[in-house]
């Protein structure tokens, strides 16, 4: 199966640095967070990735022209321009980026995959977003479903910390930020049929989130996995510096490939 990335996004509110890069290479612990989803849907065996950027999408081409570069050692003669890499460390994967331009939508990128996923049924992601969900067992359910999208579901933090006390006002305990157990949002991590395209409208203006999702949801075939584990979007400066602490300091959920392989 492929993996579809949504990665044409500004990123305005993460400050000076998306000025010159798109939002999913946007950097967590000296990686793009592009590169952590790909590690994500990896570690599970799928390595066919198809990358939908937009602004600044160059910027994604040339990191993945130049990834072995990068990652291994190396010998480039100057005089005749040839190159030998030694010890390839370079990811199993093959990236295939698209430029679905500057201004389309969510649901307007989408269509610009449909030529290379020859109807088959593919993964979509935000390039954006963390998480430690079980691939194989969102696909599991979504094939027992008979859906033509799922979509994993997560408990959103509070926005702020809640305090409980007795009836005299003693303070018994504080929560910082606890999850909403009475709601759940869109996650990300979809599974999807082919048969979603014949929910998006034929426009680069489409956003995925409206027409489409409801439309499906209409005709009851929107799934929803709940995922109770770990999930961060990175949305503004905070989440990256989030994001970067616990990398550093060895606590990164998401970071699943350093565990149990769990590929099949």
């Amino acid at each position: 199966m492929k993996v579809v990335i949504l990665a044409g996004g500004l990123g305005t509110r993460l400050g000076e640095e998306t000025s010159i890069k798109p939002k999913p290479m946007v950097e967590i612990g000296g990686y793009p967070i592009v590169w952590h989803i790909m590690k994500i849907y990896s570690h599970y065996g799928f390595n066919d990735f198809i990358i939908l950027g937009g602004y600044k999408q160059e910027v994604i081409k040339d990191y993945f022209a130049n990834y072995a570069l990068r990652n291994s050692d190396v010998t480039i003669d100057l005089q005749n321009g040839n190159q030998i890499v030694h010890q390839n460390s370079a990811e199993p994967w093959r990236v295939t980026v698209l430029n679905t331009g500057k201004d389309s939508m969510t649901g307007g990128r989408i269509r610009y995959a449909k030529e290379y996923l020859n109807g088959e049924r593919f993964f979509l992601t935000y390039g954006d977003g963390v998480s430690d969900v079980d691939i194989n067992n969102l696909l599991d359910f979504h094939k027992k479903s008979g859906k033509y999208a799922t979509l994993t579901a997560i408990q959103p933090e509070g926005r702020f910390g809640m305090v409980e006390a007795l009836a005299d006002g003693t303070v018994t305990s504080f929560q910082e930020k606890p999850k909403n157990e009475d709601k759940w949002i869109n996650g990300g991590f979809f599974v999807c049929e082919p048969q979603v395209f014949n929910y998006i409208p034929d426009t680069d203006s489409a956003i995925w989130e409206q027409e489409p999702l409801r439309g499906l949801a209409k005709d009851g075939k929107l799934g929803m996995f709940k995922h109770y584990g770990f999930w961060r979007p990175m949305d503004m400066l905070k989440d990256k510096q989030d994001l970067n602490k616990l990398w550093d300091e060895n606590k990164a959920p998401w970071r699943l490939w350093d565990r149990q392989q769990k590929v099949r």
